[in-house]
């Protein structure tokens, strides 16, 4: 019996539903196709911040499975059945940036978005994307927004 020891690449990107961040879901899933490597679509979630009160959350709200079911229908939205991939996707929850390196630890690959606010946006990196640039221990591709094409 032959077997083989490569293993299977991992491309991880991380999805918060921005623009940005379904660009680098395209373009990691378009790497993956073409590299026959395994996705792993990321999406991290937070307890709000109250500050000065107790905190009321509506009765049965559950944002850990809110964020699996955002993250299904966007994976579903982009990804059609052209794409003949693994994908695994994983939440988690705490900040985004510290949960995409530690994820990134197994990944030969990380993908994010660039979601600059400010005038000079095109120029900067997101906190995120800064992050992720500056501690993964893999490559990082930082995926700008493509802006809609003119008419």
């Amino acid at each position: 019996m032959v077997t083989s020891s490569k293993k299977t690449d991992v491309i991880l990107v991380g999805v918060d539903g921005s623009d940005s961040s379904l660009d680098a879901l395209q373009w990691a899933a378009d790497q993956a196709k073409l590299a026959h490597a395994s996705l792993e679509v990321l999406s991290a979630w937070e307890w709000p911040s109250v500050w000065g009160r107790e905190p009321t959350w509506p009765p049965g709200w559950d944002p850990d499975e809110q964020t699996r079911k955002q993250l299904a229908k966007v994976v579903e939205a982009v990804l059609d059945s052209t794409y003949k991939l693994d994908v695994r996707q994983v939440v988690v929850e705490g900040h985004a940036a510290p949960a995409l390196v530690t994820a990134a630890e197994h990944a030969d690959l990380l993908v994010v978005g660039r979601r600059g606010h400010r005038s000079v946006a095109g120029v900067l990196l997101g906190s995120v994307s800064m992050y992720c640039v500056t501690h993964a221990q893999c490559p990082v591709v930082v995926a700008h927004h493509r802006l809609p094409k003119a008419e």
